[in-house]
């Protein structure tokens, strides 16, 4: 049973998610020949502050760019 796990940075619809959670399962029934529910798909949404780029939070350089 594959579990996969997932961060992406906050601030997508829930739609979203949830079409990115459809196409990794897809993705991994035709990979790992095993069928849809078997496949666990977590995805957590990480605040900006949380998130660091080159030594940077997201939330910085977003304020940056203002």
């Amino acid at each position: 049973m594959p579990i996969i796990q997932v961060q992406v940075l906050e601030g997508r619809s829930d739609e979203k998610i949830k079409e990115l959670i459809a196409g990794i399962t897809e993705t991994a029934v035709q990979t790992l020949e095993v069928k849809p529910e078997q496949v666990r798909v977590i995805v957590q949404n990480v605040p900006p502050q949380y998130w660091g780029v080159g030594g940077v939070t997201k939330e910085n350089i977003e304020v940056r760019k203002s």
